[in-house]
């Protein structure tokens, strides 16, 4: 993770303000966040952003968050305001929301880790209108990337089609899959000859 802009003051803040914002065209798709930093005066301190390759929209708003608290780790920035305009990540953060999704336990488990090394830290919900560099950050980061991430299912470990027969209330492979636990899928019902999965 590299700045776009940072000002030489930066190395010398104990505060910044951070907006933070992700995003994926696709939702898993070609994902990039944006982080626009300001000190106390609301100057800028620094613009961060980044490609993600494929992800999900709350994968990306949670590369910002820690994109933000490794910024201020590095530069020995000890109290953080964030804003962000993402529901769940504000709310997981915070507490009010459980996370359940297991790829977002590991990126929340990480952002509380670096949150514990802060004497402060807040963050709070603001509307989308509020919180425009930030989204133009990501969008740029996403613009700069598009190409690549034009077709996100070339990307999936899953094979796209499985045989399956329904038995005792449940879809079961008709031949072996390696697909871990856990993993949630859309089953698309489509007919199949009888002595295909007989």
């Amino acid at each position: 993770m590299l700045p776009t802009k940072l000002l030489p003051e930066a190395n010398s803040l104990t505060l910044c303000i951070a907006y933070i914002d992700g995003g994926s065209r696709g939702n898993p798709g070609c994902a990039a966040y944006g982080v626009y930093l300001l000190d106390e005066q609301g100057h800028l301190v620094a613009e961060l952003s980044g490609a993600l390759g494929i992800r999900t929209n709350n994968q990306a708003e949670y590369a910002a968050l820690i994109a933000a608290l490794e910024f201020a780790y590095a530069r020995q920035i000890d109290r953080l305001q964030v804003f962000a305009d993402s529901e769940l990540l504000v709310n997981q953060v915070n507490g009010t929301y459980k996370v359940r999704n297991p790829e977002l336990k590991l990126l929340h488990q990480k952002a509380c880790r670096l949150i514990s090394g802060l004497r402060s830290f807040s963050i709070q919900r603001i509307p989308r209108n509020q919180n425009r560099e930030a989204d133009r950050l990501a969008n740029e980061a996403m613009d700069q990337t598009r190409s690549p991430c034009q077709n996100p299912r070339r990307s999936s470990p899953y094979p796209s089609k499985v045989k399956v027969v329904f038995r005792d209330g449940c879809f079961k492979p008709v031949e072996p899959v390696a697909i871990p636990e856990g993993s949630y899928l859309t089953l698309i019902l489509q007919p199949s000859d009888l002595d295909e999965t007989a």
